[in-house]
């Protein structure tokens, strides 16, 4: 498995040192009865003041930790090992923003709390992706252009509600549901057409659909599970975003069949195959 895909075993080392500095910080806390470092490991904000060491904070900690540590491998381990296909303009720029957009979430690590501009970069690297969607995704899905015109307004309306409210401007006050929902509407456009296109694989739909679906669920479990930590655990939904746009850029670049090749004759029975 480590050989294929391309940095298949540097992946595994990089998860793996991080499942160790998990573990390791479960058990502290335990000894120690501070939940920072494993908190910190795994939600990279600071511990809510007067949150207990307890079972139900401490395994919805290490969830969160095991799915970052899911996202680092699916993230590091990039396209498939063997030749990659000779990609069009459309299609090299599309990679190039996609990995773009994910690499601006390794700035959550550092400004946990997203001010204005790193809301209003993410958003603008966004727009670029849907753009950059169009073209590719007319080639065999009817409404691309639709699809397009919806992602602007989802990510651009966002853009642009940071950029009103920083100037004390005042904001149609359901602008920000509109752009909810078209963020959803586009999503789900997207997915549909990536699950029709055999350049992306159908675990990559599969993350996508998780990462809409895990902000609902998440809470569920806890309200089963009890706990402080559940809020800010939810982060992990970050997690699966950036492993769809990473993903989907991977698959572009994965080795495809070649059109041209003929399957090879089948020799007759008795006969040598070496002759």
């Amino acid at each position: 498995m480590l050989r294929r895909h391309r940095f298949g075993v540097p992946a595994l080392l990089v998860m793996g040192v991080y499942l160790v500095a998990v573990a390791v910080a479960a058990g502290a806390a335990w000894v120690t009865g501070d939940l920072g470092v494993l908190w910190w490991l795994t939600v990279f904000t600071e511990a809510d003041a007067g949150a207990a060491v307890t079972w139900p904070n401490v395994i919805v900690l290490v969830l969160a930790g095991a799915l970052w540590a899911w996202a680092l491998w699916q993230c590091l381990r990039g396209p498939l090992a063997g030749p990659s296909p000779t990609l069009d303009r459309d299609e090299r720029r599309l990679r190039a923003a996609l990995y773009a957009s994910a690499a601006t979430w390794l700035l959550y690590f550092a400004v946990p709390s997203w001010p204005w501009w790193v809301t209003v970069l993410d958003s603008l690297l966004m727009v670029v992706v849907v753009l950059l969607f169009r073209p590719v995704l007319t080639r065999g899905v009817k409404g691309a252009d639709r699809t397009g015109a919806v992602g602007v307004l989802a990510y651009g309306g966002v853009a642009v509600s940071e950029v009103l409210a920083l100037l004390g401007r005042d904001t149609p006050g359901q602008l920000n549901l509109i752009c909810a929902l078209a963020t959803l509407v586009w999503t789900v456009l997207v997915l549909r057409a990536q699950w029709m296109d055999g350049r992306w694989r159908t675990a990559t739909v599969q993350y996508g659909i998780a990462a809409l679906l895990l902000p609902v669920l998440w809470p569920l479990a806890g309200l089963l599970a009890g706990g402080e930590a559940v809020r800010d655990a939810l982060t992990v939904v970050d997690a699966l975003g950036m492993v769809w746009l990473i993903r989907s850029a991977h698959d572009l670049a994965d080795p495809r069949p070649s059109a041209d090749s003929t399957p090879l004759p089948v020799a007759a029975e008795g006969s040598s195959p070496h002759r």
